[in-house]
């Protein structure tokens, strides 16, 4: 391969978007891909139905990354949602918005978005080849020269590592990047899995629960064990990343309403996933428990005096039954077990002190948190290879001359919602055009993004 030209690793949203802008600007590129194929990511991203971006407007966009959002400016100036949508459009993907902003192809099939991609690059000649794991990039004197696949070496004059994060390993995502990126002097920032479920030590009450799917409820995350939590502190409003507003007070980390899933090992499903990287990373520092409120529509004094209602109304009848038109089926044994109430007794023989104890459990059903799943079971990885050593307007590496990163390889993440994948296909567009022009000697756009 000419030395003039650029090898892409890994083929990815990023990976992809970088291979084909940079041979659009006039590099010729080659993608490396150690899979059978590359864009596997993509195909199971949205339940297969592949989340392309969000419809947010610029600074809330940026917000939905938390603190290292900022990084994003110049390559979202530079490519940005409609400019991704413009190009879905001009390769025949049509899309649709839905619920919280999120854009999905309107045929709800990932794989035409990876068709469009697949075009977009061989359109521009790019050469794809496949299970080519590469294990090291090559430096001499300070700049690129090229990668090491095995036996054989790969000669170019700029590399973008586009190697994607650490979950998902199936698809090729096995933390390759993060290893050849601190091989040749990159600071890693910590990986921690991201959008994850969460594993509970009150298994055998979470397996009593299994399958049961909470909608408007609320989850709040706390800095202690389960049993000092404060009720009376459940806020009422949401906070987290991404949610403009005060910070809560401690020991309170998250707070949000929504739905939830409720699994063999703890908890799962939406809000469950948005809070999660907060409670990993708050699990480094001590204890971390939750609450949920089952029933946040109503404040205390109202459901008592709901409570109350039922009670007296269904006197006759016995708890077991009562709480039937409280709960989902499936939570009715364990609360029958939580609160100590006799499954049989009667309504009109339920005391003010039993009912303050179901009271309490609506209000803040609670779970001590023992870990994440593991990295395999994460979305998005958070962590990376650390933005202060990479050039925001051109994702160049400012330690290696000729190196060029992007995408979940950097230090950068998101909430759900089509957050990630732009960030993915922005800072590859970037990569690709600067690689482009450092190669070519031919400016590319990237002189006006600020």
């Amino acid at each position: 391969m000419n030395e003039k030209h650029i090898i892409v690793v890994g083929g990815g949203a990023s990976g992809m978007m970088a291979a084909a802008r940079a041979a659009e600007s006039g590099a010729g590129v080659l993608l490396l891909e150690k899979t059978d194929s590359p864009s596997k990511k993509i195909l199971i991203s949205g339940k297969t139905r592949c989340n392309l971006t969000n419809t947010a407007e610029l600074d809330e966009f940026v917000e939905a990354y938390g603190a290292n959002g900022r990084f994003l400016y110049s390559a979202f100036k530079l490519y940005f949602r409609d400019d991704l949508l413009a190009l879905m459009k001009r390769y025949g993907v049509e899309t649709k918005r839905e619920r919280g902003g999120r854009v999905f192809p309107a045929s709800d099939d990932a794989r035409d978005v990876v068709k469009a991609f697949e075009k977009y690059m061989a359109d521009n000649g790019v050469q794809v080849q496949t299970r080519v794991p590469v294990t090291d990039i090559l430096v001499d004197q300070g700049r690129v020269v090229g990668v090491q696949s095995g036996q054989k070496t790969y000669s170019a004059a700029a590399v973008i590592l586009a190697t994607g994060g650490a979950s998902f390993p199936a698809t090729g995502s096995t933390g390759d990047g993060y290893r050849m990126a601190a091989g040749v002097g990159h600071t890693i920032v910590r990986l921690r899995p991201a959008l994850v479920p969460l594993v509970v030590r009150e298994i055998d009450r979470a397996r009593g629960m299994q399958g049961v799917s909470l909608r408007n409820v609320r989850l709040t995350a706390y800095q202690c064990v389960a049993d000092e939590i404060d009720p009376s502190s459940t806020p009422t409003e949401d906070s987290g990343r991404g949610i403009k507003g005060k910070r809560p007070r401690p020991p309170i980390i998250e707070s949000r309403m929504g739905e939830m899933m409720m699994t063999h090992f703890g908890l799962g499903g939406p809000i469950t996933l948005q809070m999660s990287l907060a409670i990993v990373d708050a699990l480094e520092r001590g204890t971390v428990s939750v609450s949920i409120d089952l029933k946040p529509a109503l404040n205390e004094k109202e459901l008592r005096e709901r409570l109350q209602r039922d009670f007296n109304r269904y006197g006759k009848r016995g708890y077991r039954h009562i709480l039937n038109g409280l709960l989902p089926q499936k939570l009715i044994e364990p609360f029958v077990e939580i609160t100590g109430i006799p499954p049989d007794k009667r309504g009109h023989e339920i005391v003010s002190e039993e009912r303050e104890r179901l009271l309490r459990a609506l209000k803040s059903l609670r779970f001590n948190i023992k870990a994440p799943l593991p990295m395999a079971s994460a979305m998005v990885t958070a962590g990376g290879v650390s933005l202060k050593e990479v050039e925001p307007r051109t994702m160049s590496s400012r330690l290696v001359s000729g190196l060029y990163l992007c995408g979940e390889v950097l230090d950068i993440d998101a909430e759900t919602g089509g957050y990630n994948l732009q960030a993915a296909f922005s800072t590859g567009y970037v990569a690709g055009e600067s690689a482009a022009a450092f190669v070519t000697g031919v400016p590319g756009d990237t002189s006006t993004a600020h």
